[in-house]
């Protein structure tokens, strides 16, 4: 009975077109916000810190922005890892070639150059779509594993592609603790994702799912579907871009290519998949799902057996956490197939609504 609207009267377009039309819902999204940056780092300790809170702010800010081509735009693409490693490692030539380059300068740069590599190998989706265009950013990925091994400049004549950045700074503030780390990505998630929600909510972002839905009625009321479609994987890009750098100079510091592989790019996938596609919050809930669950299971799994007396290997925990990390995505896409954000939606339109039925 506390989740309503009622007295909540909009007397104007721009009230009536806010990002919450709920007071409650911007309450608790402030709350939410002031607890990750008031409440977490009082409590948080450096393992959990590195182990588990930056990881899913880096990969929340990469599953927004592919959430954007892939569920808003309705793009498949399968180069998210490609697109992280441009960003990387443009973020980090920046750095290494220009003297007492700022960091978030570089970062942003690095996330321009995932852009343009994004609208290079976004160019087939003007002809191709469906499993099609997945196969064609697929290409995308193999082009940077090869890419960034074999042309030396690209890492400083690194002869295995390695690369490290340190003695991070912001406005002169060292970024060296994980508490720091964690404040600085929650900051630039933080930013990104008002910045996605109200571009999502804009003309352009209008067009990007007039182009999910179809795409031939689209440009038969006027939508350009060439202009729509590259601007998804801009945007996508750029997101998933800074992403990629901050996942090497913040949570990593030094990485390979190998660090940026296919497998992020089908984890990320399966974060938006997982989370919800076209939903801003369905990006935060893959990423959670994804990053903390093996975390959970490899805590729980030993203290359960332990409990009647068996004694699992570590193997043997690491096989059971494939196993019911598997069962759990198929039992999640079975019970709802739009994701952990429609659960979410689900569970709001009850308390909205209750103790009635309708």
């Amino acid at each position: 009975m506390f989740y309503r609207e009622n007295g909540q009267f909009k007397t104007s377009y721009r009230a009536d077109q806010q990002v919450f039309p709920i007071l409650q819902d911007k309450v608790a999204v402030w709350l939410l916000v002031a607890a990750c940056f008031v409440l977490v780092p009082l409590f948080a300790s450096d393992y959990f810190y590195l182990a588990i809170l930056i990881p899913l702010v880096i990969m929340s800010l990469a599953a927004l922005g592919v959430n954007i081509l892939v569920g808003y735009c309705g793009q498949i693409s399968l180069g998210s890892g490609a697109f992280m490693a441009v960003g990387a490692y443009g973020a980090y030539n920046f750095v290494a070639r220009i003297p007492d380059m700022p960091l978030i300068p570089a970062l942003i740069l690095g996330g321009l150059c995932a852009t343009f590599f994004g609208i290079l190998f976004g160019l087939p989706s003007l002809r191709v779509k469906g499993l099609y265009l997945a196969v064609a950013t697929l290409a995308a990925q193999f082009f940077s594993d090869w890419m960034f091994l074999r042309i030396k400049w690209f890492t400083n004549d690194s002869p295995s592609g390695s690369v490290s950045v340190s003695n991070l700074q912001v406005f002169g503030i060292p970024i060296q603790s994980p508490q720091a780390k964690y404040l600085f990505c929650l900051v630039v998630l933080v930013v990104m994702a008002i910045l996605a929600k109200n571009l999502v909510r804009s003309a352009i972002g209008r067009e990007w799912m007039a182009i999910r839905d179809m795409d031939v009625a689209a440009s038969v009321i006027g939508i350009r579907p060439m202009y729509a479609k590259l601007s998804a994987f801009a945007v996508s890009s750029f997101i998933v871009g800074m992403a990629g750098a901050l996942w090497g100079f913040v949570h990593l510091g030094a990485w390979e290519p190998a660090a940026f592989s296919v497998d992020v790019s089908f984890k990320l996938l399966f974060m938006v998949i997982i989370g919800g596609l076209g939903s801003i919050m369905g990006s935060f809930f893959g990423a959670a799902f994804i990053v903390v669950l093996p975390i959970v299971l490899s805590q729980l799994l030993p203290a359960l057996a332990g409990l009647v007396g068996v004694e699992i290997s570590t193997a043997g925990i690491s096989h059971a956490e494939f196993i019911i990390f598997g069962a759990l995505i198929v039992w999640f896409l079975i019970v709802e197939p739009h994701g952990l954000a429609k659960l979410w939606s689900t569970g709001k339109q009850k308390m909205r609504v209750w103790p009635f039925p309708h």
